[in-house]
């Protein structure tokens, strides 16, 4: 506890951001290495397989919409717990998380097993069979085999939430190696292991979240004292519970809305042709690169603005928040320099074809124009979240991603097709932009005045 307080409270700003977030950071680098790297393999298999995992995008992203924005409940309380000085709080708070993680796995599995085929169809049609296919054999095990994703987030968050990032950062940077080094093992059946194609894929994944998760909880047995998870004489918590998903909940639609919307987009390019919504798959691995440090910056964010609003000291808050835009800026605009000056070497990566090189050059063009933009309200974000204002952070994300982008996207493809339909990007992000600033205005004047 005095190790967290002496962090959280003491610490330099710049200084304890770096040490919170730094290897988060690195850690969700290699992460989205692992994505690119993944679908560099399996872009090797066939554009159809390419196709079909940019598809299960959405269902994917839903299961991490689910483990993260739980994870934000838990990581929030918990924090805020040890900002209050309340050890006991923060244990209880830890293994009811832990409770409701292991039900959202359940309701996962239960997804995997009734709902992918159903997905698949409502995406493609009778000439895409094969994509229909390969994507119902990938994402089959990955939802069912998720436990291993859902241990993970819960024992990182854990980590997070005390300090303890440098763990957190080694546990995933052993998953996302292990799926890297199986990636091409499986798939391609090397070192005398059956070739299983795109199965190979979704094997990799899942074997590699499940070591990452076990790592984890070994961390948090061994060095994480500030939190102690003991099941004995348990019994589900439901003010803890409900106050987990009071924060948590607006997180997971925010992030579900994600799921939504590239479900739409997917919905519309196919409408135009399988490669556009294979061009929309890789920009979504693509811009993870740049997005996935800076929501390892959030992570670290989140447990100091939580404690330092917790222990009222407002001071603390506003210097670390400063720096939080000064990072996320400086990662988001890298990602426009790439999009802007190397999207045909970036789209090579992934045995483009010709087609895929006309239509994908000028959209990463068109879409990396909103990098200028997301790095503010992605910060904001967390912000919200941290003193419980979570809802703002959803009302910024449905204006976003439902009420702009898929809209303006189905009216520009009826008007342009695709020279026209990625411009719905930067629009979209004006209009976060414009909600995150009103927002934030209304956070510091009712919230934080008086503290």
């Amino acid at each position: 506890m005095e190790q967290t307080e002496n962090k959280m409270g003491v610490m330099p700003e710049g200084r304890l951001l770096l040490n919170m977030s730094l290897p988060m950071m690195i850690s969700m680098l290699v992460q989205a290495l692992y994505n690119i790297v993944d679908s560099i393999f399996v872009a090797k298999i066939s554009e159809e397989a390419l196709t079909a995992v940019s598809l299960a995008f959405p269902l994917q992203a839903l299961i991490i919409a689910i483990a993260a924005g739980t994870g934000v409940g838990v990581n929030a309380l918990v924090s805020r717990a040890l900002g209050e000085k309340n050890a006991q709080k923060a244990n209880k708070i830890a293994v009811n998380g832990i409770f409701v993680y292991l039900l959202s796995y359940f309701v996962v599995a239960v997804m995997g097993l009734v709902l992918v085929r159903p997905f698949y169809q409502m995406q493609t049609d009778a000439s895409q069979v094969e994509i229909l296919e390969l994507g119902v054999e990938y994402l089959s095990i990955v939802l069912i085999f998720s436990f291993g994703i859902f241990s993970q987030f819960i024992f990182e968050r854990l980590l997070q939430a005390t300090g303890r990032t440098l763990y957190t950062m080694m546990s995933q940077a052993t998953g996302a190696i292990i799926n890297i080094i199986l990636d091409p093992i499986l798939i391609f059946g090397l070192c005398g292991m059956p070739k299983l194609g795109i199965s190979g894929a979704a094997v990799a994944t899942v074997i590699g979240q499940i070591i990452a998760g076990i790592e984890a909880f070994i961390w948090n047995k061994w060095k994480n004292h500030d939190v102690r998870i003991s099941f004995r004489g348990f019994r589900p918590d439901g003010g803890i519970i409900a106050n987990i998903y009071k924060i948590g909940v607006p997180s997971i639609i925010m992030q579900s809305i994600g799921s939504v919307m590239t479900t739409g987009m997917n919905l519309i390019l196919m409408g135009i042709s399988a490669t556009a919504a294979a061009v929309f798959g890789v920009y979504f691995k693509l811009q993870s690169f740049f997005f996935m440090p800076v929501f390892g910056l959030n992570n670290g964010l989140i447990p100091i603005l939580s404690f330092n609003f917790g222990a009222k000291n407002k001071k603390r808050m506003v210097n670390t928040l400063k720096y939080g835009y000064i990072l996320a800026f400086i990662f988001t605009f890298l990602g426009f320099i790439c999009f802007e000056l190397f999207p045909r070497e970036l789209f090579m990566m992934f045995d483009a074809s010709d087609y895929m090189l006309e239509i994908g050059i000028p959209a990463l063009r068109v879409i990396g124009v909103h990098y200028l933009i997301a790095w503010f309200c992605i910060v904001t974000g967390t912000l919200f979240q941290s003193v419980g204002k979570a809802t703002y952070s959803l009302y910024v994300s449905v204006a976003r991603q439902l009420v702009v982008l898929l809209p303006v996207a189905y009216i520009l493809a009826q008007i342009g097709g695709l020279d026209l339909i990625w411009w719905c990007f930067p629009i979209a992000e004006i209009m976060s932009l414009i909600i995150s600033v009103v927002c934030m205005k209304i956070t510091f004047e009712k919230v934080l005045k008086d503290i």
